[in-house]
């Protein structure tokens, strides 16, 4: 079963629409923050289509013209009817919005397409109906290619990156701090070794030089 659907702006991570009547009797706000991480965590680098499992459910998501369209069902619904539900979503709501898209600044500006949205998923519901067979028996290869991860790796490897961004930035610190002692230690080394006998040569040309001039 199709549980929520969420589309967001793949730079930022901005909801542009979300189903809005989602499956009543069935607490999934913890999965809706897991959706909202993983938008944080998607770049123009990754999966185009992809397949995240996060205990009784999958996340399915495909990336197109800059936009994430993003679905939670059972573990149990077929992968091949979520993408093709993806991508009705996706040409409908590039046809209309896709010019839009890279404007909007408030989220879900595009609220009103939840009415597509749910006349879509209505016609997913029922996985037995002769068009939904026929969707998944049709070219299976397709989704066997899809990569799926698990919702641990996935957010982990963000907060992995987030370290290493971190440690990164320490470590250019230290070095800039290192080269700069470094550059002290250098000049305090030179005026111990050339300090001395340089003033004590200033001093003598300077007796010299009132001597010759000055008496």
């Amino acid at each position: 079963m199709l549980r929520s659907t969420i589309i967001a702006r793949l730079a930022d991570g901005l909801p542009l629409a979300a189903s809005m009547d989602d499956e009543e009797g069935v607490d999934i706000s913890e999965y809706k923050n897991q959706a909202k991480q993983i938008f944080k965590r998607l770049s123009t680098d990754s999966e185009t289509r992809c397949s995240v499992e996060s205990g009784p459910y999958y996340f399915h998501y495909l990336i197109e013209f800059g936009v994430c369209y993003l679905c939670l069902c059972d573990r149990s619904y077929p992968k091949k009817l979520a993408f093709s539900y993806l991508e009705e979503l996706q040409k409908e709501f590039n046809e209309k919005y896709g010019n839009e898209v890279g404007t909007v600044a408030r989220p879900y500006a595009f609220v009103k397409f939840d009415t597509f949205i749910q006349k879509t998923k209505k016609q997913y519901k029922d996985t037995r109906t002769q068009r939904n067979l026929h969707k998944v028996n049709e070219d299976l290869q397709d989704v066997t290619r899809i990569m799926t991860k698990n919702i641990h790796e996935v957010l982990g490897r963000g907060d992995q990156l987030n370290n290493m961004s971190e440690m990164s930035r320490r470590l250019n610190e230290q070095s800039q701090t290192y080269l700069k002692n470094a550059k002290k230690m250098n000049w305090q080394a030179m005026w111990q070794k050339y300090g001395p006998p340089s003033l004590v040569a200033a001093i003598v040309l300077l007796v010299l030089y009132i001597r010759i001039f000055w008496w």
